[in-house]
């Protein structure tokens, strides 16, 4: 329990059966709950903010999608540092470290929003930080991926996600529930708009202690760096972690890395964002700031001197193999629009159905409360429940099939299914009964998320079988930082789109682009002479 472990080979079928086997389970059942909770802060701010409209903060509905947008762009961006993590610092030093970090943004969103004067900007710092939850993704596959043999790579990967994503779930769950009683003291608010929970709609006048929100992880974080530190492993072989430090030397490389990433997204969040929230006024567009924001990144990490910077020279050589590129675009559709919807989903029930959108004086308004509307605090936690649960089911079919021929088959469903959900979206957003047509659209929605539950989970099989050992982990890691950045681009757009009273748009792009990842993955995995056959 907890020592370093040497001669690590999984492969060998003996040496699996014996002891591998216990081990590897073990630490993917710390694993799992570590990013549950991770994916539950860095995702919050999707139901926060609308408990804030119903409490009646002072803030534009604009720009309240920008906290879901500032984490998501944070969290993707520390995926890229988090890579390389287990390589230099080992994974029991990475996954205890980085969980322990989670405290200061769980500790900070509950201290803001107990008072009702905070101020948008600390909003969007804490925004800012719990983007650390975010990045534990891709240190977390790593890890994973290092413990478990390929022919069952697709079941350990998609486990650790899929349950890992259940953080969406969870969170989307507990917030409402924790939040209509005094759990941790403090005053409460008073609810301005109707507001829910999984079991029933709650009456305007309520009283709500929105602090709980940030304060109910702390009971989870705790324990779970506790458990991380005398459970897991770290791996000493050649091709894991042959050479990482003690555990302050290890956590003071991470944390050197982790600012590199907070220096780029900051860089970043402030060229894009409007001056009344912060930033440069100079809007500039979100395709050349992301690509600036990851190639400052990378380039930044690379100028690392000593050890550290020999250990990423030699992980860097992902770059130089195409199958890196292929499956970043592919795993961006997958991971990036289930990660994306979560961040979204809530405030655009919210926003979309949760008011009537009447003509006044020749023009559309979407400002007066439907009495009739749904409650996105009862609808929200659907989809991303659907997508978690059903990725290890994609991993295990992968498996079996092959994880090019059913990660061909989801896009098409993904394409499908967008423009649907795009049609009944227009239809809602310009009518003063929207509530008609949240059924349609809730079905088509949840057959979205089901869809890239599944390829989520079929991309890690093909990652698995094209990379070696070595390539996998860091793969596993470059690919959802990238495909990350949908936590980011989706409520951005969503929220671009709402303002412009289009948010169809959206969707229908979102569809395009789905189009063009059935034509890659066909092209490297499935048409005849592949360069690898239905990995």
């Amino acid at each position: 329990m907890g020592q370093d472990l040497r001669n690590w080979n999984v492969e060998d079928e003996s040496f699996w059966a014996s002891s591998g086997k216990s081990i590897a389970t073990r630490n993917l059942w710390i694993s799992i709950p570590s990013l549950l909770v991770g994916f539950a802060v860095w995702l919050y701010w999707g139901i926060i903010t609308v408990q804030m409209i119903n409490l009646g903060f002072a803030f534009d509905k604009s720009d309240l999608f920008t906290l879901s947008a500032i984490a998501g762009l944070t969290g993707a961006t520390l995926r890229i540092p988090s890579t390389f993590f287990i390589r230099i610092a080992g994974g029991r030093n990475t996954i205890v470290f980085t969980t322990a970090l989670l405290m200061i943004p769980a500790v900070g969103t509950g201290l803001a929003l107990q008072n009702p004067d905070t101020p948008l900007w600390q909003f969007q710092a804490l925004a800012f930080l719990s983007g650390i939850g975010g990045g534990n993704f891709a240190s977390s596959m790593s890890n994973i991926s290092f413990f478990y043999p390929k022919k069952v790579q697709g079941y350990a990967l998609g486990m650790n996600a899929g349950l890992g994503n259940f953080g969406v779930t969870t969170m989307q769950i507990l917030i409402p529930l924790v939040m209509t009683f005094g759990l941790f003291g403090g005053s409460s608010r008073t609810l301005v708009n109707t507001s829910g929970t999984l079991i029933g709609k709650i009456p305007a006048g309520t009283q709500t202690y929105i602090q709980n929100a940030g304060y109910i992880w702390l009971i989870f974080l705790i324990p779970l760096a506790i458990v991380g530190w005398w459970g897991m492993n770290n791996i000493r072989d050649e091709h894991v972690s042959p050479r990482i430090p003690g555990p302050l030397g290890a956590f003071a490389i991470m944390t050197f890395m982790l600012l590199i990433g907070f220096f780029a997204a900051g860089v970043g969040l402030w060229l894009m964002l409007p001056a009344k929230v912060g930033g440069s006024g100079w809007n500039v567009d979100k395709l050349i700031v992301i690509p600036l924001v990851i190639g400052t990144t990378v380039g930044l990490l690379y100028l690392i001197p000593g050890s550290v910077g020999r250990n990423l020279s030699r992980q860097y050589k992902i770059f130089e193999n195409k199958h890196t590129w292929a499956m970043t675009i592919i795993y961006t559709m997958t991971f990036g629009s289930f990660i994306g919807y979560s961040a979204a989903f809530a405030l655009a029930i919210k926003v979309v159905f949760g008011f009537q959108h009447l003509v006044v004086n020749g023009a559309l308004t979407h400002n007066t409360p439907n009495p009739a509307g749904p409650s996105a605090l009862m609808y929200a936690w659907m989809g991303p429940f659907i997508g978690a649960l059903i990725r290890p089911v994609g991993g295990m079919i992968a498996d079996k099939m092959g994880g090019a021929k059913v990660t061909h088959i989801i896009s098409g469903i993904m394409v499908v299914s967008t423009i649907g959900v795009a049609w009944f979206l227009q239809k809602a957003y310009t009518s003063a009964t929207p509530q008609d047509y949240f059924l349609p659209f809730m079905i088509l929605f949840l057959i979205l998320f089901t869809a890239t539950g599944i390829g989520n989970g079929s991309t890690f099989r093909t990652i698995a079988a094209v990379f070696d050992k070595e390539q996998a982990g860091p793969v596993l890691g470059w690919t959802s930082a990238v495909a990350a950045y949908g936590a980011f681009i989706i409520p951005k757009v969503f929220g671009e789109q709402l303002k412009l009273g289009t948010p169809e748009n959206a969707l229908y792009g979102f569809a395009v682009f789905y189009a063009v990842c059935i034509v890659i993955n066909w092209w490297f995995y499935l048409r005849p002479g592949a360069y690898v056959k239905n990995p």
